[in-house]
């Protein structure tokens, strides 16, 4: 059997979204020939309030390495994990290198600084690497245009640095295509390098642990006569327009139908400014400005991953709120979909999620582009929400085999394939 070490600061006990992808490769990808080496950090250097529950969903056999690192405590002089993990990390993969010597360095970013590790390896011991594309790594992030804020030097940090990590890659892998094409195109040599597109995939065994496990929700009353909908995940930065329109069509149906938006109830979890701050506010504010807090509420820290699936569960209908941009496919489609309840997305309609929606017939997408922007949306969704809780939701309508084509199991596969094209090549 072939070996893989993956590269994941981020892993449970932290409850991060990179954590997550790495934890579903590393649970499927024994099946298709690929033993799996997890490098990770101690949980003790984790800045994020932990949620040792999720290690219930860890293979037992599964071998994690946990190494050191920088601590913020008592002086925070870095924040991010993958600067403040690289010397030990870089200490661990050398090991096993000079040890083990395996067959590849698979290395998620964010966070974008472990990829350094790939090119370091690879000139050091000849140990072929990918890098998955969880985030774009150079993005043009509000802010980063102001000359010396902290945002215009991680840009143009990441200018210099991804070239460098990119030099020798063996392999690009990433959630959706658009998540690498702007380095293809930054960088003529990429050309001749493998890259495969896989979305984060549904994983139904955190679903079958909840029916085990089960827990009330703590956040509404289900029954209370009202109908809940969640929107489950971190803000992103340019989807505030998205987040307006849906307000804008809230304010509409509060005008229209004042009875039927009387009984809608929205609920942000995890939105907030940090995650682990509960006065962190960012859905609030505007719907302070729209007057729609009767509507509206905000939990902004981050809670247990299981608790959001759990809320899911237990909600009317789950909200994605999508960005202006066509690369966005949001892992929470997934968990959206097996939580049996029906979806509304707000996205790009060029957005991989948007087909995927579709193919399994779940939910309704009001889609968006550069011509017809999102604040030209108003009023379809406005007639989405109405729909929605007017219809009856059967999950006999979905069409489970178009998902398992998406569910980890499936993605796993196609990246051990990935895996064995970049040996064969350097065979």
């Amino acid at each position: 059997m072939k070996q893989v070490v993956i590269v994941a600061p981020q892993f449970p006990p932290c409850n991060l979204t990179a954590g997550h992808r790495c934890r579903y490769f590393a649970t499927h990808l024994p099946k298709f020939g690929w033993q799996v080496k997890v490098l990770t950090v101690e949980p003790s250097y984790y800045e994020e309030k932990l949620d040792y529950e999720l290690e219930a969903l860890l293979q037992p056999d599964l071998e994690i390495i946990r190494t050191k690192a920088l601590s913020t405590r008592p002086l925070r002089l870095v924040g991010d994990i993958g600067i403040r993990t690289f010397w030990w990390h870089y200490q661990a993969l050398c090991q096993l290198a000079k040890q083990q010597k395996p067959d590849l360095i698979y290395i998620p970013i964010p966070s974008n600084y472990s990829a350094l590790l790939g090119i370091l390896l690879y000139r050091q011991f000849g140990i072929p690497y990918a890098i998955d594309y969880i985030d774009p790594w150079v993005n043009t992030w509000p802010g980063c245009e102001v000359v010396f804020s902290k945002a215009w030097f991680a840009y143009n940090l990441s200018k210099f640095l991804e070239p460098i990590a990119l030099q020798s890659v063996s392999l690009i892998t990433a959630v959706a295509p658009g998540y690498y094409e702007g380095a293809l195109k930054r960088y003529p040599w990429l050309d001749s390098v493998e890259c495969v597109a896989m979305p984060y995939g549904v994983e139904a065994t955190e679903f079958e642990y909840l029916d085990h496990h089960p827990r009330p929700p703590y956040l509404f009353a289900p029954d209370d006569g009202n109908f809940h909908i969640i929107y489950a995940g971190a803000m992103l930065p340019k989807a505030y327009s998205t987040l307006e329109a849906l307000f804008q069509a809230l304010c509409l149906l509060k005008k229209s139908q004042p009875e039927l938006a009387q009984k809608l109830k929205f609920h942000f979890v995890g939105t907030g400014k940090d995650p682990s701050d509960s006065e962190g506010f960012n859905i609030k504010p505007w719907a302070e400005k729209y007057q729609l807090l009767d509507m509206v509420t905000e939990y902004p820290a981050r809670i247990p991953y299981l608790d959001v699936l759990n809320h899911l569960k237990n909600a009317h209908a789950v909200l994605i709120v999508g960005s202006p941009e066509r690369h966005y496919t949001p892992s929470k489609i997934f968990q959206a979909v097996l939580s049996y309840r029906p979806v509304i997305a707000l996205l790009h309609k060029d957005s991989t999620a948007v087909s995927i929606l579709k193919q399994v017939n779940t939910g309704t997408v009001v889609g968006f582009d550069e011509q017809r922007t999102v604040d030209l949306c108003v009023e379809e969704i406005a007639q989405a929400l109405e729909r929605v809780i007017k219809l009856t939701y059967s999950t006999k309508d979905i069409n489970w085999d178009a998902f398992y084509a998406y569910s980890t199991e499936a993605m796993a596969e196609k990246l051990a394939h990935a895996f064995n094209l970049v040996i064969d090549h350097k065979q």
